[in-house]
């Protein structure tokens, strides 16, 4: 299984990984024949629901092929998509029909996130902008210090923003100043990608490449907390990988976190006691959550439902085995996983049993599909978006 990872991960880590660096942990990583899996091929089965693509429209080039943190955004009844090239777009929720569109000439990276009146997007050189949620036009534009690979979070009136090099900012939601700013150290070699922070009340929480999961004010960036999630272990560099690339879900005042070598944690937020270890999944994407239940992706594209009460497994799903998953969306009673040849897959979430899927493009799906009342909408990395929807038989 590691050696899959790292040929899924090598051209995308973290440039502060040296050459050779680089050279010594795959020659190790390489040294026995490589035992790589071949990705499920889709079985027939006996459909359940009846799924249909609303509407679907193809613009810009999505992620260009790279490993970015390109999402939809929804509000106000509208979808909003941003692609590499720096196309930003709003369109109907209803029928896809387009509001506006803004060329930014930006190679955007990460958003977009929305927040009222004003929505963020991240960019590949180091720029985080601001722009007019209802019609697009600029508002203000920051330089941070490196890449910006991680979703925006807002807190009350900060924008707090993660960039490659290890620096976490505080900028002023409203005119994009600085307001305070924080590093962490980082390991030599570490996987490309980062999750966003999740937000409890004043404190936001972190997950990093170096296995730590710390609480921040967001007042002034004073550490509240430091929890060891996952501890390097190993000889070689990619042995020692530990990042924590999934962004934190909340729910029911519990922080959850899933990483690659230490499973899936529960975690208290005031203080940063871990409740409890999952340490049976390998995990790198992140999760999701319903009112009960924990819903994941692991390392092997397996699905799973934990209880959140314990981290103990109620099902996997085995059947899209190395398909490459998105983290799972919850639709009412379904969960619902893209996967890397642009195919939907509808979940029960009794069982775990496939109960549906749809093709929505050739490309893969790594965004999270985003849910609406009784819509879902996803974003492939070829600039696909599409509005679904179950029709019952």
């Amino acid at each position: 299984m590691q050696r899959i990872l790292a040929l899924i991960f090598i051209f995308g880590l973290s440039g502060c990984a040296t050459l050779t660096n680089m050279s010594d942990a795959v020659g190790d990583l390489f040294k026995d024949s490589d035992n790589s899996e071949p990705p499920a091929e889709l079985t027939e089965y006996q459909p359940e629901i009846k799924l249909q693509v609303l509407w679907d429209e193809s613009d810009g080039v999505g992620t260009d092929e790279l490993a970015l943190n390109l999402v939809p955004a929804v509000a106000e009844g509208r979808v909003i998509i941003a692609d590499h090239d720096g196309l930003i777009q709003a369109r109907s929720l209803v029928d896809g029909e387009l509001f506006w569109e803004v060329e930014t000439d930006l190679p955007i990276s990460a958003g977009p996130v929305i927040d009222g009146d004003l929505l963020f997007v991240g960019t590949s050189k180091a720029d985080v902008l601001a722009l007019n949620t209802r019609t697009g036009e600029a508002v203000w534009k920051h330089r941070l210090s490196s890449e910006v690979m991680a979703l925006p979070v807002v807190v009350a009136d900060k924008l707090i923003v993660r960039s490659a090099d290890g620096y976490d900012v505080a900028l002023n939601r409203a005119d994009g100043k600085e307001i305070w700013s924080i590093q962490h150290s980082i390991p030599a070699l570490s996987v490309r990608g980062e999750g966003a922070a999740v937000v409890v009340g004043d404190l936001v929480v972190i997950g990093y490449a170096n296995g730590k999961l710390i609480g921040i004010n967001s007042a002034d960036g004073a550490h509240v907390w430091e929890t060891s999630i996952a501890i390097p272990r190993g000889r070689s560099e990619i042995d020692r990988l530990t990042d924590i690339n999934g962004t934190p879900v909340l729910s029911d005042d519990i922080v959850f976190v899933s990483s690659y070598k230490s499973g899936v944690n529960a975690v208290t937020p005031i203080d940063g006691e871990i409740l409890w270890v999952n340490e049976s999944i390998s995990a790198y994407h992140g999760l999701s959550a319903d009112y009960s239940y924990l819903y994941l992706s692991d390392a092997s594209s397996d699905v799973w439902q934990l209880d959140q009460r314990n981290g103990a497994s109620y099902w996997k799903q085995t059947d899209l085995h190395q398909r490459r998953l998105s983290v799972p969306a919850i639709y009412g009673e379904y969960v619902v996983v893209g996967d890397f040849e642009g195919y939907l897959h509808w979940l029960s979430k009794t069982d775990g049993r496939l109960l549906g899927r749809i093709e929505i493009t050739d490309e893969p799906i790594v965004a999270p599909p985003v849910v609406v009342e009784d819509m879902l909408y996803v974003y492939a990395s070829d600039g696909t978006l599409a509005a679904v929807k179950v029709l019952m038989f």
